[in-house]
């Protein structure tokens, strides 16, 4: 009776096993976004694309953290 068991549990870790590895080997690496805009040559306007490009990522990030910490309107109980 315990080799039954036993074998029982073998196979449970078995499959939970092979699920896993499915589930690891199907991830796909994320995609970078990439980066829009016109690209300049000279240092002057490489700083100031960068710089531009900084602030947008802020400012998205702001709207976004002001998105999720903005309470969400509740119906009044009646």
């Amino acid at each position: 009776m315990r080799g039954l068991g036993l074998i029982g549990l073998v196979l449970a870790l078995l499959v939970v096993g092979l699920v896993a590895k499915k589930q690891m080997g199907s991830v796909a690496a994320p995609v970078l976004p990439t980066v829009t805009g016109e690209m300049t040559t000279d240092k002057a306007g490489t700083a100031d694309n960068a710089r531009d490009q900084a602030q947008r990522v802020q400012q998205q990030v702001k709207d976004a953290l002001d998105a999720a910490a903005k309470t969400r309107q509740m119906p009044d109980d009646n």
